[in-house]
C-alpha cells in the first residue's frame, strides 16, 4: 500500500489532489497503478519492448509503461494534471532520439529535460522573488519578501521530487524554471534554452507556509541546505 505514504494535506501536493482522489480509491481496489489512473495511455511496464528507448515508446504510441510503484503513481498523476507539458517534454525527448539516436549518453537537452521532469518546478514568480532566486539571496527570498508568496506559489512537476517529499526533510531541492506562462502553456520550453540547464536550486520546504520550521527564520540560517552563490 506504498500510496498510503502521500500526506495529502501537503501544500505541494495541492494541484494534484483531485486527479488522484479517483486514482487511489481504485489502488484501494486493485494493486495496478496503470489501470488505476485509467484510460488507454497507462500501460503496464511489460508493454515497453526491450531496447526501445522509455521516451521514443511514449512518442511513438501515446501510452506511458508504468510499474507498481509511488515514483510511477506519481508520474502518472502529473500526466493526468499536466497532459500538455508532459507531451512537450516527451516530444522533445523523442525529436531529439530521432535526429541522433539512443546515445550512451544523453546530450544537453535531454539531460535537462529528464532533470526537470524528475526533479522540476515550474514558478511564475513576481520579479522581486525570481531575481532573489536566481541570486541565491535567501534572505531576500523568504524574509525581505515574504509577503509577496502569497500571490505566488511554484508548482512541483518533477515525480521524483514529489517522491523523495513522501518523507519531507530540509535538503530537499527543486530545479526551478522561471516560467513567464502556466505549466498547462509549455510553450516556452524551447530546446536552445534548455540545452543550457537554465533553472536555480530551491529548498522546497523554506516555501513561506509549506513547512512549520519556517515561521523561524533562523531556518534559513543553514547554510548547507540554503547555499551561497557559486564563487
Amino acid at each position: 500500500m506504498f500510496w498510503r505514504s502521500l500526506d495529502w494535506r501537503a501544500p505541494w501536493l495541492a494541484p494534484y489532489v483531485e486527479v488522484a482522489r479517483p486514482v487511489i480509491e481504485r489502488l484501494e481496489a486493485s494493486d495496478s497503478v496503470a489501470a488505476a489512473l485509467g484510460g488507454p495511455r497507462f500501460v503496464a511496464q511489460g508493454e515497453l519492448p526491450e531496447g526501445e528507448a522509455y521516451e521514443a515508446f511514449i512518442g511513438r504510441t501515446g501510452r506511458v509503461p508504468t510499474r507498481d510503484n509511488l515514483h510511477d503513481l506519481l508520474n502518472g498523476l502529473v500526466w493526468l494534471r499536466f497532459p500538455a507539458l508532459k507531451h512537450r517534454l516527451n516530444r522533445l525527448h523523442a525529436a531529439q532520439i530521432a535526429a541522433e539516436g539512443v546515445q550512451p549518453q544523453r546530450g544537453p537537452l535531454r539531460n535537462a529535460l529528464t532533470l526537470f521532469d524528475e526533479n522540476g518546478a515550474w514558478w511564475q514568480a513576481p520579479p522581486a522573488l525570481a531575481e532573489a532566486l536566481q541570486r541565491r539571496d535567501w534572505r531576500a527570498l523568504f524574509v525581505t519578501h515574504r509577503a509577496l508568496w502569497a500571490a505566488s506559489r511554484p508548482v512541483l512537476i518533477g515525480h521524483a521530487l514529489l517522491e523523495k517529499l513522501a518523507a519531507p526533510r530540509a535538503a530537499i531541492t527543486a530545479h526551478v524554471w522561471l516560467a513567464v506562462a502556466a505549466p498547462e502553456e509549455p510553450g516556452s520550453i524551447q530546446p536552445a534554452a534548455w540545452a543550457g540547464k537554465p533553472f536555480h536550486p530551491l529548498p522546497v520546504l523554506g516555501v513561506p507556509g509549506w513547512w512549520p520550521a519556517n515561521e523561524s527564520f533562523a531556518f534559513y540560517d543553514d547554510a548547507s541546505v540554503f547555499r551561497p552563490p557559486r564563487g
